[in-house]
């Protein structure tokens, strides 16, 4: 079958060679113009077929299936169009994950796949090394494509890991050159497995090859690169921003890993990126006009194109069958059986239970962690906030829903101090609780997958401590834990490479699963120990905040309604990104009067009024707000300036009180 496809696809690239009239540049009369189109697809994560394996059905908005429709209808608009890929497009499905990438004696799908529909070149993203470097050379080997990585190479040999750092097209008269970085964060997250590379800032790589390319005849650059356009760590030189604002000859830039839609011009440079999964297909287009013997960018444009609005390549589906069936086929046996569900429904919609509490669905992944290592801790995360297992049967499908990356497991010996620094890393996700909050947030600077919950020790997470001082009552076997205890720590290995390049952990593994996935053995758990329950022992807890407001149930009606959204971050990556404040709310005039009145609030102004001054108590007095009072009318008739009596009973608004709230007038 590869074989065949093989051959299909080279003939396909045959015809599109020799459908396009090429004319070298020194013939062009002064004055020509053409118009050069580059497509560009950022993380697709092997999402093949318009369809879900987790949801067992076809989707609308993402594939390689619809990506090919809007490539065809360009080419067929514009012949002179080149097609290339910015990585993690390999990883990502159960697909690619667990049938095809874990075999590399299978021929890989998704390549497979781009060499039918004709790329042009790609550049390595960071979910290329999940697997490691066997399976990055394989794919370059059977790509009719040139993978590009100008910015990784072998550190003893310092050739390059792709063999290529960029290419050169040639299209109607016009020398592209192409130039491929990949993320030079990649030793963070999967240190390890790329222990003999050394990985450059991009910057540097696009410094050292640009003038490369124009003297071997390039008459406009563009790079694709695996980063986003601002940076992700601070300092680490991973944004495209800071090599488009260091070279401007550089006509456009394919941005990704960021999973977001970028469509803006820079100077005079394009900057483009797409949504994951084949949601989206950037376009830029080149207006060249020949000056003499050269060409002049006159003008240029690009677009991020959705797929929803465009059918499935019937073409690529039925070249593909073979692939998607094998997948049908092995989600289908059941492993186990679930007896009722892992993760209670969230109270607040939008805000999963599992991440702001101890949850069946988290403690079955630590207690797998725990079972395979030896460990005394394990820490994982919740990678979507719908990870749930359902009672019934139980199929590999499952497994991926709450499981979705392909990490093996690392056993570790760590510190106490290092394993309270992991800790307090981690606890940092939650935004600090304000008064007022009817609800836990979660900052939107970290992502979810960067929130670990544990299991093996006690603790509790304080949000109304800052960042760093979370972390209370960590106990292990009864004991507190002490800086210089020494236990063993279960995570998976990207969690493993991202804790030891921040110099959070300092060990070697004592244990390592690789290539056996942390999802092959949560599955061999659920088929031995079938059926199962959740098992929640509640050994953690979010503590300080205090959620009793009085219009706390109405607010979270109203977001049951949707009549109130719960913030996202800017990039719309976060979700809750900002707690829902009542008393912000009611100073801002959202609350309707009748529902303040329905819940005994009342807002007033700060007037004071006369009244009669009683004599001091020996002791502080206890005083409940009445409907119509205010502060400085109480503290009038105790003869107590209101801003006392607000800072005595630390009241955060002076300006709002409620019927029933108890006052505290001080003594003296």
């Amino acid at each position: 079958m590869y074989f065949n496809k093989k051959l299909l696809s080279f003939a396909l690239a045959l015809v599109m060679v020799l459908g396009t009239f090429v004319m070298p540049a020194g013939v062009l009369a002064d004055g020509h113009e053409v118009t050069i189109t580059i497509i560009g697809t950022t993380d697709l994560h092997a999402n093949i077929f318009n369809y879900s394996y987790e949801d067992g059905a076809d989707v609308e908005d993402r594939g390689m299936a619809k990506v090919y429709s809007v490539i065809q209808s360009i080419r067929e608009e514009n012949p002179n169009t080149l097609l290339v890929d910015n990585g993690d497009t390999v990883q990502g499905t159960i697909l690619s994950d667990d049938l095809y990438n874990s075999n590399l004696e299978l021929a890989n799908p998704v390549i497979d796949v781009m060499n039918f529909m004709g790329y042009d070149a790609m550049v390595l993203g960071n979910h290329e090394f999940n697997f490691g470097l066997e399976l990055v050379d394989k794919i370059v080997e059977e790509a009719e494509f040139p993978i590009l990585g100008a910015n990784v190479k072998y550190s003893d040999s310092g050739d390059y890991l792709t063999g290529m750092p960029y290419v050169i097209k040639e299209i109607a008269g016009v020398n592209v050159g192409i130039l491929g970085i990949t993320n030079p964060n990649i030793p963070r997250w999967d240190g390890p497995k790329v222990t003999s590379l050394q990985f450059e800032k991009p910057v540097d790589s696009v410094g050292d090859h640009i003038d490369k390319m124009k003297e071997e005849g390039a008459d406009i650059i563009f790079v694709t690169s695996h980063i986003g356009y601002e940076e992700e760590y601070e300092g680490s030189g991973d944004g495209a921003e800071i090599f488009v604002a260091a070279y401007p000859e550089i006509a456009g830039v394919l941005t990704g890993h960021a999973h977001v839609t970028e469509a803006q011009k820079v100077g005079n440079t394009l900057v483009g990126a797409a949504r994951d999964a084949g949601r989206q297909v950037v376009r830029f287009d080149f207006d060249l006009v020949m000056d003499g013997e050269a060409w002049t960018l006159a003008d240029s444009r690009v677009e991020a194109i959705d797929v929803a609005e465009y059918p499935a390549s019937e073409d690529l589906r039925e070249y593909a069958a073979e692939y998607h069936q094998n997948t049908l086929d092995f989600l289908v046996d059941v492993i186990g059986q679930v007896e009722e569900n892992f993760a209670p429904e969230p109270e607040i919609p939008g805000i999963p239970e599992a991440q702001i509490r101890d949850t069946g669905v988290m403690d079955l992944i630590n207690i797998v962690q725990l079972e395979a290592t030896g460990a005394d801790v394990a820490g994982a995360a919740l990678f979507s906030q719908n990870s749930n297992l359902f009672a019934g049967d139980v199929t590999y499908a499952d497994i991926f829903g709450i499981y979705k990356y392909p990490n093996t497991l690392i056993g570790i010996e760590v510190t106490g101090a290092e394993l309270k620094d992991y800790m307090e890393w981690s606890a940092s996700y939650y935004n600090t609780y304000a008064p007022g909050d009817i609800n836990i947030s979660f900052n939107p600077n970290i992502r979810g997958y960067n929130y670990d919950m544990f299991q093996g020790v006690e603790y509790k997470v304080d949000v109304t401590k800052p960042a760093g001082e979370r972390i209370v009552d960590l106990m292990f076997n009864g004991e507190p834990v002490m800086p210089e205890d020494t236990l063993k720590l279960a995570i998976n290995n990207y969690r493993y490479g991202g804790l030891k390049n921040m110099g959070i952990i300092s060990g070697e593994p004592y244990f390592e699963s690789d290539p056996k996935s942390l999802r092959s053995y949560i599955a061999d758990y659920i088929a031995e120990n079938t059926p199962i329950a959740p098992v929640v022992d509640n050994n953690w807890e979010v503590v300080g905040a205090d959620f009793d407001h009085l219009l706390r149930p109405y607010l979270i009606e109203e977001i049951k309604a949707g009549n109130l959204e719960l913030p996202v971050s800017e990039d719309g990556r976060s979700y809750n990104a900002k707690a829902i404040n009542a008393d912000d709310m009611i100073m801002q005039g959202l609350i309707p009067d009748e529902v303040l009145a329905e819940y005994g609030i009342e807002v007033t102004p700060m007037e004071p009024a006369p009244e009669p001054v009683p004599e001091p108590a020996e002791n502080d007095i206890e005083y409940i707000v009445k409907p119509g009072d205010w502060l400085s009318k109480i503290g009038a008739a105790y003869g107590v300036d209101w801003r006392m009596l607000a800072e005595y009973n630390e009241l955060s608004n002076p300006n709002l009180i409620y019927p029933g709230q108890k006052i505290m007038i001080p003594r003296n």
